[in-house]
């Protein structure tokens, strides 16, 4: 994506490029851009672009909802019960 390509031009010799780094850029930039803006965005994605994003979204989304449940914790063990006579 060109958006990406810019901004790792523009900003790899500012920042380290760890997670925290990575989290900031995304997140000042979000703070600089209006619905229309990222509509026009996504507009303009070739449809590998919109998938990779939407998948990126529905993983991260999940991952939270889940971990916010605290599904794995909570799950009740299922028991198999076997007659052996």
């Amino acid at each position: 994506m060109k958006l990406i390509d810019e901004l790792y031009e523009l900003y790899r010799n500012k920042l380290t490029g760890d997670e925290e780094d990575i989290d900031m850029l995304a997140f000042a930039f979000l703070e600089e851009m209006n619905r229309e803006d990222l509509l026009s965005m996504i507009r303009d994605m070739e449809n590998q672009e919109l998938y990779d994003l939407m998948g990126l979204y529905l993983i991260e989304s999940l991952k939270g909802k889940f971990a916010s449940e605290n599904y794995g914790q909570r799950r009740n063990p299922i028991i198999h019960h076997r007659n052996i006579h």
